[in-house]
């Protein structure tokens, strides 16, 4: 269909405001290698008031947790008027305390999203319009996106537009349901999506000036589906390319729109103007969202100054060993807090350190007998290296693994088969008795890499490999008095049916374990030549150092050592006693997590949850981060952080430059980010950001999951990730940054990266220094700095 003059202009319009309701949409990672995703990212530059106006009227979705959340706080003494004044007083214009206390009496109604077409018609007709549209773009999805999970293939199809389209023109549903020569209409509709959408608008009466929040509200709407299209956007952007994916989307949202007035428009003339006005007016937040954010501010402060007071006591700690026994370098995840504590208490002569767990070495990693590489470095991030498990490509074993691979996925094939499935069920299905009863009992549930140990890609030199290397140990703040054993662990965790076990592993490895990058670091820092440019770049390795990687098992608390052989038989009697401490250190951390795991009686409980087909809630994730610390280990050790703390080592009168602090800041600290604001997504709109329950999940094309068998595609957390069935166990809490570093270096990075910026001026982090005795010192504020002192426990943070 060819624009007709000055339709041009309206398209182009329309196009960039659907790119900028696109961004608002959170990216999802598919199951098999998720990660946590910060579901507010898209207004990341806008305050939590703003965020909730915005959100609330695209899909009623909160921002923070009921009224009766914060009241009950409030009268047990946990939220201070101290904490509450101390909120208001940091945003100028805001209501007065004596009105937020009145308010805390109240329960405001839900905010109410501005209705869709399908909405109003669903009213008209009492039809669930809404329900009908999200399975049938669900039904076709499914099969569109699938990544191997479907026994049929997709559409052969250009676009997922063309693709709908094959789809819808053949679909007899809207006919059936009521919706009359749907199929006609399809196959007349342009056969682009742009063409589509400004046809559609143009059809809906819609104006530029509704556009991008009445489009805002249809891909919020598409859930997971619109959240996985912005995740191809994504990546394909990170990557130099660009997707259309969600503009494909968006354009099937408005087909339906738009035949849904076609056949009912008279009926629902009158609110449907009233919608277009609404979706026109400016996204203002309410009096009742501005006081629940200065309510959740409130006890954001109040948990800060709980914490704080907490950790005060390790401020007096000594310094670390002058010539440790072992250090042992573990991911800055919250979950190896308890074992590192653990280890620290069991040999003063232990020293750990805290570094993001793909230990810098980004890799496509290609494992034994696969062909595709795995990205096993923070999403954020481009894979620069390439890196595979086999001796010679092409070997043997390599074959063989290939072979067995072939051989399950035709098996699970036949298992699944229409015209097999049943039989199978009837005649092998007693077998599988063995089976849950061998991965339940017997089974080995440790998390272990491949047998072979990793290796780089050979193309890289031996100058290349040393500056790589040094540059790793200085962002590690590891470059003196090195230990004759230092362990580099990684972590992940290895359970049994749970479609979300990727989102368990290791964030900064792309929601793979944390073992090939570990071991690909230790293979580069006990190479010789290695260690002989990293002389001349000022670092001493020790001729009777020696490096040996590790693997945490975040369910059992076991750790898994790889490549024993590799170490000298000088270094039998330390790796000896390496295994005896983190042998004890794991009895230790599993009976601190006990307390927490519902239906654990002793630490013998938690070992065994990895291996239960029934358990859901094998351990608790990141469930309860709070904080993200990055300072001397001696400022933290001897302190309980209650596994809620990402602790980064990081000194910076060794970091000329700062270097090392922007790294810091924007890479580990934003990543910890989008953890913790997924989290708190799950907590205080789970409908919207969360997965739902586990005991309903049904595994979509490999992407993500259904609750119950259809609807629309669910992201985020399973409930059971952040609530025990009683009461919730992660907080809803905005992650608190404290960095040791000059105040001046700290501005000066942010003035570099805005978007970083933005994230504390907007208050979706609060931002902390801490001075050289390990002494908080300054808040952070988008006009500068104040000083902070703390007080006593039942008494406010000031700032």
């Amino acid at each position: 269909m060819n624009a007709q003059p000055g339709q041009d202009a309206l398209q182009a319009a329309l196009m960039a405001q659907a790119d900028r309701a696109a961004r608002i949409i959170p990216p999802l990672w598919p199951l098999s290698a998720s990660v946590a995703v910060n579901p507010f990212l898209g207004l990341a530059g806008e305050t939590l008031p703003m965020a909730a106006a915005r959100l609330g009227r695209a899909g009623g979705i909160p921002v923070t947790m009921p009224r009766t959340f914060y009241r009950e706080r409030w009268q047990t003494g946990e939220i201070t008027p101290g904490d509450l004044a101390a909120a208001i007083a940091n945003h100028p214009g805001a209501p007065d305390r004596v009105a937020v206390e009145a308010a805390l009496a109240g329960d405001p109604a839900p905010a109410s999203p501005i209705p869709t077409v399908a909405a109003l018609c669903a009213d008209a007709t009492g039809i669930d319009w809404p329900g009908f549209v999200a399975d049938r773009i669900g039904a076709w999805a499914s099969g569109h996106f699938d990544l191997g999970q479907a026994m049929w293939p997709k559409t052969q199809a250009a676009g997922a537009y063309e693709s709908w389209r094959a789809f819808a023109t053949q679909d007899l549903s809207p006919e059936i349901a009521g919706l009359k020569g749907f199929c006609l209409r399809i196959s007349r509709e342009p056969q682009a999506a742009p063409a589509a959408i400004r046809r559609a608008c143009l059809a809906l009466g819609l104006p530029q000036a509704a556009a991008e929040s009445y489009f805002t509200t249809l891909l919020t709407g598409l859930g997971g589906w619109a959240q996985y299209a912005r995740h191809l956007q994504w990546q394909a952007e990170r990557d130099g390319g660009t997707d259309a994916t969600i503009t494909d989307l968006l354009a099937i949202a408005l087909a339906f729109e738009a035949a849904l007035h076609a056949q009912f428009g008279r009926q629902i003339a009158e609110p449907w103007r009233q919608a277009i006005d609404a979706h026109a007016a400016p996204a203002e937040p309410s009096p009742d969202q501005i006081i629940d954010a200065l309510l959740q501010e409130a006890y954001d402060r109040a948990a800060q100054r709980r914490f704080f007071v907490a950790w005060r006591p390790a401020a007096s700690r000594t310094e670390p060993p002058a010539h440790p026994s072992v250090q042992a370098a573990f991911c800055i995840d919250v979950r190896s807090e308890i074992i590192r504590r653990a280890l620290e208490s069991l040999d003063p002569g232990v020293e750990t350190l805290g570094f993001a767990g793909f230990f810098g070495i980004g890799v496509s990693h290609r494992r034994l007998g696969s062909l595709n590489g795995e990205a096993r470095l923070p999403v954020l991030l481009k894979p620069g290296l390439g890196s595979f498990t086999c001796d010679v490509p092409g070997e043997a074993a390599e074959e063989k693994q290939r072979i067995g691979a072939r051989a399950r996925r035709a098996w699970g094939r036949f298992k699944r088969a229409a015209v097999s499935s049943f039989a199978f069920v009837e005649a092998s299905g007693p077998l599988y008795l063995w089976k849950l009863f061998h991965d339940s009992v017997m089974a080995d549930h440790r998390p272990n890499g491949d047998g072979a140990a990793p290796r780089l890609d050979a193309s890289l030199t031996v100058a290349q490999r040393a500056e790589m290397a040094a540059t790793i140990l200085r962002a590690m703040s590891l470059t003196s008095r090195f230990a004759r054993l230092v362990l580099l662990a990684g972590h992940g965790a290895r359970l049994v049916n749970n479609a979300h076990a990727s989102a368990l592993q290791c964030g900064a490895c792309g929601g793979f374990p944390g073992d090939v990058n570990a071991r690909l670091l230790a293979g580069l820092l006990n190479d010789d030549a290695v260690r002989s440019g990293l002389a001349a770049q000022g670092i001493e390795i020790p001729a009777d150092t020696r490096f040996v990687a590790g693997l945490h098992d975040t369910v059992s608390d076991e750790v898994t050592l790889f490549d024993r052989e590799a170490l000298p038989p000088s270094h039998a009697a330390d790796l000896a006693r390496l295994e005896s401490l983190l042998a004890s250190a794991g009895r230790l951390a599993r009976t601190e997590r006990a307390l927490c795991l519902p239906g654990a009686t002793g630490e013998g409980d938690v070992a065994r949850r990895g291996r239960n087909w029934a358990q859901v809630r094998p351990e608790w994730g990141l469930a309860g981060c709070k904080a993200f610390i990055a300072a001397p280990r001696r400022h933290t050790a001897g302190a309980s952080l209650a596994g809620r703390a990402f602790l980064h080592s990081y000194d910076w009168r060794a970091d000329p430059g700062f270097k090392v602090l922007e790294l810091i800041l924007t890479a580990p600290v934003v990543v910890a980010s989008w953890i913790s604001l997924q989290y708190y997504g799950s907590a205080v709109a789970p409908a919207a950001f969360g997965a739902g329950n586990k005991l309903l999940h049904n595994v979509v094309g490999g992407i993500g999951v259904f609750e119950g068998n259809g609807g629309l595609l669910r992201g985020g957390l399973p409930w059971q990730s952040v609530h025990d069935g009683e009461r919730l166990m992660h907080e809803p809490l905005r992650l608190s940054v404290v960095v040791a570093a000059p105040r001046e270096a700290i501005l000066g990075v942010l003035a570099h990266h805005p978007n970083l910026r933005a994230l504390f001026d907007q208050g979706w982090l609060a931002l902390f220094t801490m001075d050289d005795a390990g002494r908080l010192a300054g808040r952070y504020h988008a006009k500068g700095w104040t000083d902070v002192e703390i007080e006593q426990e039942a008494g406010p943070l000031a700032a």
